[in-house]
């Protein structure tokens, strides 16, 4: 076997100090960290429900809305960074929704943070004096072939390290492996909102997914109206409702939306204007 010499001398220099106490032993590396890091700064996970609370408000609003399959659901909550704070599903078990829709439920929500704007945009003339709410619903015809963001979908790629790590026993649970994780992603469909809060400043964004795209948005809807995080009287839009201003748009004909934000219409698509009005 090949020696290491020079691994011997430092233990015997290690072991001649310590025996004529001349100091301490060397200090270990620190232990593997073993749970997710957490969020810090003014943008953070403080200003977000927790899991209970977001299981909570899922389970009330897929409860209440029927339209689409009428299947159960995941949420995902994020903040400011587009660090996910909370996983949730409703229905029995994780085994009850589409598997998939866990990992597009983040996806939404990033996609949803990374593209609004609150009134804090403004400055020096530039920016949105009222901010300006895009759900990922009303993204879908400007990215595709043609239109003023196609692209936009390939921009911010899903991590997959952060996506798929286990033990997938805690998905869905307040130790879902993708809380204190940035997983990234942007889906063009709908199902993902951004959330405000007091003095209509944005706190992070939810994703909903495992349904049809239109009642994804109608459960994430009602989700970040459960919560309370729908403060967004006066915010701008482009839903051309100032009561509802990023809520879902049908003006697709002939494939092309008639004021650029549209999303097509789903199967048993409930009518988006009985979705609650957004608060003060």
């Amino acid at each position: 076997m090949r020696r290491r010499p020079f691994v011997y001398v430092a233990s015997i220099l290690s072991i001649t100090t310590l025996a004529c106490g001349g100091g301490q032993p060397a200090a270990q590396p620190p232990a593997a960290q073993t749970t997710a890091p957490q969020p810090s700064g003014a943008n953070n996970c403080s200003a977000l429900p927790n899991h209970g609370a977001l299981k909570a408000a899922l389970d009330k609003a897929t409860a209440e809305d029927k339209s689409g399959l009428n299947n159960q659901m995941w949420a995902t909550l994020v903040d400011r960074d587009g660090i996910v704070c909370a996983v949730a599903f409703s229905g029995a078990d994780r085994a009850a929704q589409w598997p998939g829709s866990r990992v597009i439920s983040a996806q939404k929500a990033n996609t949803a943070n990374a593209f609004n704007l609150d009134s804090t945009s403004n400055t020096n003339g530039s920016g949105q004096a009222n901010g300006l709410a895009l759900s990922t619903a009303n993204l879908y015809s400007a990215v595709q072939p043609g239109g003023s963001l196609y692209g936009l979908q390939f921009s911010n790629p899903v991590d997959t390290d952060a996506a798929y790590q286990g033990p997938s026993g805690n998905y869905g649970q307040a130790n879902d492996p993708l809380v204190g994780q940035k997983v990234g992603g942007v889906n063009v469909f709908g199902g993902g909102l951004a959330l405000f809060g007091a003095e209509r400043r944005i706190v992070g964004a939810i994703g909903v997914s495992g349904d049809t795209s239109c009642a994804d948005h109608n459960i994430a809807w009602r989700i970040r109206n459960n919560l309370a995080l729908d403060h967004m009287a006066g915010v701008g839009g482009v839903s051309g409702d100032a009561t509802r201003p990023d809520n879902i748009i049908f003006d697709i004909s002939n494939n092309m939306s008639k004021g650029g934000f549209g999303h097509p219409q789903c199967i048993n698509t409930e009518d988006a204007a009985v979705l609650p009005v957004v608060q003060q």
